[in-house]
């Protein structure tokens, strides 16, 4: 028996086409979100350049504007988020309670959460590393240098084991200072109740940046001890929601690889790009299978930018934290950020 080329043609088609059906009705976390009117974010207590508050309680962050883009893309203004701030030891166990939709702060994938949380990693949206801060004073150039020292650490991070590791690796001896608040352990650390300051090189730079009584005063050595994918992350429970969340992600990424800004989003609208009409919903494809509009994707551009002015404007050279993109560029400029097709 001969099938004929448009037969399997057509069936592709009615099954994409189900497909698309099945995806677009919303999920119980886009229900309830535009229920309540606003997206839950689960933030940091307070990291310059990820997630931190102002003097008159104004968010601001890269995992701030993670947060801002959902709630474009959902409810339509990004506006529209009420964020909760949550140490390292209660995140998790907040999000899988439901009192926030999605944990935007600073959280590193690993093998072990993505297996036994029952939680989803969006994807990663930043790349980090695991790195040691010192007193200048000390005259410390070197992690391996620091046999017997008292290191302040929070618990409930990947920090702490890594912590045993690479001093065990190194045969080095240590004590810890465990302090689950950010802030009390940052004051722990520049009141010199400890040696050493263990976190991703990037809480690091933005408590040097920001709370270190003089900046200078202070030295991130040069070793990583460990690679650190940072990633939001939502309840596995919900396909359509965790979705909707990587995909906010990879068009954050896709739109700087396509030259789309805030600035110019309206404009690109009259691109002939295939890539770019979808992206912005000029042509359909991109908004049913998530249970969104067309339009969710200009939306999010227009609201918070590409990855790169979401970059500059919280990390970047011109900010306290005067941060490099290096991993974080685009895969075509020599980085690791890569966004999989809009199809």
């Amino acid at each position: 028996m001969m099938i004929s080329t448009r037969s399997v043609a057509a069936a592709f088609s009615a099954a994409f086409a189900m497909l698309a059906a099945a995806g677009a009705s919303a999920g119980p976390t886009v229900d309830k979100i535009k229920a309540r009117g606003e997206v839950v974010c689960g933030v940091s207590q307070g990291s310059a350049g990820l997630s931190l508050p102002d003097s008159n309680g104004r968010w601001a962050g890269l995992d701030v504007d993670y947060c801002k883009a959902l709630a474009a893309a959902v409810i339509g203004d990004a506006g529209k988020v009420r964020y909760v701030p949550v140490s390292s030891a209660q995140r998790f166990a907040v999000l899988q309670n439901g009192e926030i939709d999605v944990l935007s702060r600073n959280t590193t994938w690993t093998s072990t959460r993505d297996a036994s949380l029952n939680l989803s990693f969006v994807g990663t949206i930043f790349y980090d590393g695991q790195a040691f801060m010192v007193p200048k004073k000390l005259g410390v150039t070197s992690a391996r240098q620091l046999d017997g020292a008292t290191v302040c650490v929070q618990p409930g991070t990947v920090n702490e084991q890594n912590l045993v590791d690479y001093f065990s690796a190194n045969n080095l001896k240590f004590k810890s200072v465990v302090i689950e608040s950010l802030p009390e352990l940052e004051s722990a650390f520049y009141a010199g109740r400890c040696d050493v300051y263990l976190s991703d090189a990037s809480t690091l730079s933005a408590s040097r940046a920001v709370r270190a009584p003089k900046i200078d005063d202070f030295v991130i050595l040069p070793e990583r001890i460990t690679k650190s994918p940072l990633s939001p992350v939502v309840r596995a429970d919900d396909p359509q929601w965790f979705a909707i969340a990587r995909w906010t992600l990879n068009l954050l990424i896709e739109a700087e690889e396509l030259g789309l800004t805030s600035q110019n989003v309206e404009a690109q609208k009259q691109s002939k790009n295939p890539s770019i009409q979808r992206l912005l919903g000029v042509s359909a494809g991109i908004g049913k299978a998530f249970g969104l509009d067309e339009a969710w994707g200009a939306r999010v551009i227009a609201s918070v930018g590409n990855y790169g002015e979401i970059f500059d404007r919280n990390l970047g050279p011109a900010t306290k934290l005067g941060l490099e993109r290096g991993q974080n560029a685009l895969w075509s400029k020599g980085g690791l950020l890569y966004a999989p097709p809009f199809q």
